[in-house]
């Protein structure tokens, strides 16, 4: 390959490599642009890396952060739209390098990849710092290519008074000047086509280097969630459930809702769930043992102080009834109850022996010790022969819901797993069988209570059972998530603590 051919290859290559560049700039910010609405606020807020401070001071400003969307809309399309066509390109190159180590250290690919990594599990080397990398390149070569900036360095040897395309004009000159602006002809079709696309099937605002990593805006939140404490823990009115982490949905008859919330709830998406929420002020999870291990590791490996419940139940299989207590410890939870079907289990067996003897292990090992259940007879017979617990973990929800079956065919210890043919019988469909029981109880006793599958497990809105529950005396409320649902369901618990009518005064 000759000389010449040799320069025009790597001119041509340069060119090639800057205007793809350049259009990914372009399009970044023509498509938030014409979005009309678009806001760096919640890729800002959910940043995860050493930086995270910064980034968060530059959201929580309204002024700052309309300043910051500004410059990151218009920066991300001049940028790319002098990189296309070649005009001030060292100038755009620096620029673009700035721009991109903004964004490469909003979620640097380094230290955990679950959870600082925006686009997949990548180690120091992401299509960001590749990106950097091209445009540093293109800062420090001589050669830049085919673009507008070559066109005033072609004419700088010919007379001033030299007129481009009169009788004398070089024909080579001619050729370059072509040459040279090229890329406007391409710029104008692919122009074309993105507006064309943009207007067809709407602006792609996640698109990119600025893509938005989840659908909430922490700063929709109203405020502080209020806490309580039970035993020596201050726990947020609002805790998050373990069920939709672990996969148990409670859907009735629809046996594939499991394996969807599965396949949703990665390792990833709880971490980014559980990160969320503890942003958005939820400082607890009451979990099933089975997840213990994934929440020991996201504490691990986050440094998280998010407290932990773990449920537990004796281990029947190895007729050992500490087995899982002493398990849970060694996961390092904070406080330790007795799982709901578990208690009922024992109650209905007449085995309230062994419901004492673990509260009894529990405290022995300086831990907060509490007492779930489904059926309120399980509570109302332990409290009879003297076990009391720190806090009671009990179902509260109303029964004006759709799938409720009647009164008539509810009988205590009913919600033990066991699912019925009869369509009247309980079917997975309701988990506080005698409403008003569990009210007369929970506003009788003087210790904290926490209510949960206050939804129904999704039959009631937010609004509803929240209410219902703290109006009734809950103190707490434990609730299955999805990381999308967070924020709303903060901002409700909130509003519904500030305006309750409950006659229990609260405890804890």
């Amino acid at each position: 390959m000759t000389t010449e051919n040799q320069n025009l290859f790597r001119r041509l290559f340069l060119t090639v490599l800057r205007v793809a560049i350049g259009w990914h700039f372009l399009y970044e910010g023509l498509s938030k642009i014409l979005s009309g609405n678009w806001t760096s606020s919640g890729y800002l807020l959910n940043t995860s890396g050493f930086l995270s401070g910064f980034y968060h001071g530059l959201a929580h400003n309204p002024a700052i952060l309309k300043v910051t969307d500004l410059m990151n809309m218009y920066g991300l399309l001049m940028i790319g739209l002098a990189l296309f066509i070649g005009l001030f390109i060292r100038f755009a190159a620096v620029s673009g390098i700035v721009l991109l180590s903004l964004y490469y250290f909003a979620y640097p690919p380094f230290g955990n990849p679950l959870v600082n990594t925006a686009e997949g599990h990548l180690f120091i080397v992401d299509k960001i710092f590749i990106e950097a990398i091209a445009l540093f390149i293109l800062l420090i070569s001589k050669e830049k290519g085919f673009g507008i900036d070559s066109i005033s360095g072609l004419f700088g040897n010919h007379r001033k008074d030299h007129i481009p395309g009169s009788p004398g004009e070089n024909p080579s000159s001619r050729r370059e000047v072509l040459k040279n602006l090229a890329t406007l002809p391409v710029l104008g079709f692919m122009g074309w086509g993105a507006i064309r696309n943009l207007n067809t099937y709407g602006a792609d605002v996640m698109s990119g280097a600025t893509i938005k990593l989840k659908e909430t805006d922490l700063s929709e939140l109203k405020g502080p969630l209020q806490t309580g404490k039970i035993d020596k823990h201050e726990i947020s009115r609002l805790v998050i459930g373990g069920n939709l982490i672990g996969g148990w949905s409670h859907s009735r008859d629809l046996i594939y809702v499991s394996t969807l919330f599965k396949a949703y709830n990665t390792e990833k998406k709880i971490y980014e769930t559980l990160m969320l929420a503890e942003n958005a002020g939820i400082n607890t999870i009451n979990i099933g043992f089975p997840t213990n291990p994934v929440i020991a590791k996201y504490k691990k490996i986050t440094g998280s102080k998010i407290k932990v419940i773990s449920q537990v139940g004796p281990n029947m299989e190895k007729n050992d009834y500490y087995d899982f207590i002493n398990q849970a410890i060694d996961y390092g939870v904070d406080i330790i109850q007795i799982q709901g079907n578990w208690c009922d289990w024992l109650i209905r067996d007449n085995k309230i022996d062994v419901v004492g003897k673990m509260m009894d292990r529990i405290r022995s090992q300086h831990y907060t010790a509490g007492l779930a259940a489904h059926s309120i007879e399980s509570l109302l017979i332990c409290e009879e022969n003297g076990i009391i617990p720190d806090y009671y973990m009990k179902t509260m929800h109303h029964d004006q819901y759709w799938s409720a079956h009647p009164r008539e065919y509810r009988f205590p210890f009913e919600v033990d797993g066991k699912e019925y043919l009869e369509h009247n019988r309980f079917h997975n469909n309701m988990f506080c069988l005698f409403p008003e029981k569990t009210v007369e109880f929970v506003n009788r006793i003087k210790i904290p209570v926490m209510g949960y599958k206050v939804l129904a497990a999704g039959a009631l809105e937010p609004k509803d059972g929240f209410k219902w529950a703290f109006d009734n005396g809950a103190d707490f409320i434990c609730v299955g998530m999805f990381d999308f649902q967070i924020v709303e369901d903060v901002n409700i618990a909130i509003d519904t603590i500030n305006n309750t009518s409950r006659a229990r005064p609260w405890c804890g």
